[in-house]
């Protein structure tokens, strides 16, 4: 069976050693430098206003084409002040870091990676966004289970997922869970834009995603595991003492439609391939 045919039946796949244990430890040493440069004074998580929602919004629209930055839930105290070290404080840092900085840009554009996407049929997908997510001991959060279409919707859909485990993902530290199948469903909402402002999500379905039978995907550090826009996944809370940093890129095809609508604004004509 090719991975097309696999990939096709299952909604994702498991690549092993995709990247070399090098690779991934550069990328989270350049990680670590960006998220210990940056000046997060100002920073809406920051304010402690009614403004705090606006300013959040515009920080996270407006995040598209740059290298930005962004929390975990209960990073900050009833002051404002960091529980912790900035770096132990963040989520994830988002969602150009493929096209502006070079050590991520040849990760995101490794030759294997244009390989794949050959295999794959992907040669008019362009990547939209990227996001190193941290997950660190203890804090790491949880994430809902959600169909990636949902944040990149196109007509027809086209979103694919590609997930780097920069370190070892386990159940305990909070691995990837997936239904072998699962991408054939339904897309159940969009979220957008809403004209006035701020974010909504549409609702297509209000039938929830089910969480039956999907099996953690415990994976080594170097894999790439590719995922179907709508594959329900999910990934629960870091309880271990190790953390599971991950680097994750999402593709849609350049001939579909992008509505404005879409939270995520790029200048389609500069969007690259792999």
């Amino acid at each position: 069976m090719t991975l097309y045919d696999q990939f096709k039946r299952d909604g994702y796949l498991i690549l092993e050693d995709f990247h070399t244990a090098d690779q991934c430890d550069d990328v989270m040493k350049r990680g670590e430098v960006l998220a210990n440069s940056f000046d997060f004074d100002g920073h809406p998580s920051v304010f402690q206003t009614n403004e705090q929602t606006r300013t959040s919004d515009d920080y996270f629209l407006n995040s598209g084409d740059n290298i930005s930055y962004f929390f975990e839930k209960d990073a900050f105290d009833e002051h404002g002040k960091l529980k912790q070290d900035l770096f132990h404080s963040l989520n994830k840092i988002g969602h150009a870091l493929h096209d502006l900085d070079p050590i991520f840009e040849a990760f995101s554009r490794s030759p294997q990676l244009k390989k794949l996407a050959a295999e794959l049929g992907l040669d008019s997908s362009v990547i939209i966004q990227s996001m190193l997510i941290f997950k660190h001991a203890k804090i790491g959060g949880v994430v809902d289970v959600h169909q990636d279409a949902t944040f990149l919707y196109t007509e027809p859909k086209s979103c694919i997922g590609f997930w780097f485990a920069l370190e070892d993902a386990t159940i305990e530290n909070g691995c990837l869970w997936a239904k072998p199948g699962g991408h054939n469903t339904s897309l159940r909402s969009w979220f957008k834009r809403k004209p006035s402002g701020g974010t909504e999500m549409h609702v297509f379905d209000d039938t929830p995603l089910s969480m039956k039978d999907m099996i953690p995907l415990e994976v080594k550090k170097g894999t790439c595991i590719v995922l179907d826009g709508l594959l329900p996944h999910y990934s629960l809370p870091n309880t271990s003492g190790k953390s599971r940093q991950a680097y994750a890129i999402h593709t849609i095809d350049r001939k579909a439609k992008y509505p404005e609508e879409n939270w995520l604004h790029r200048d389609m004509t500069t969007l690259m391939g792999f």
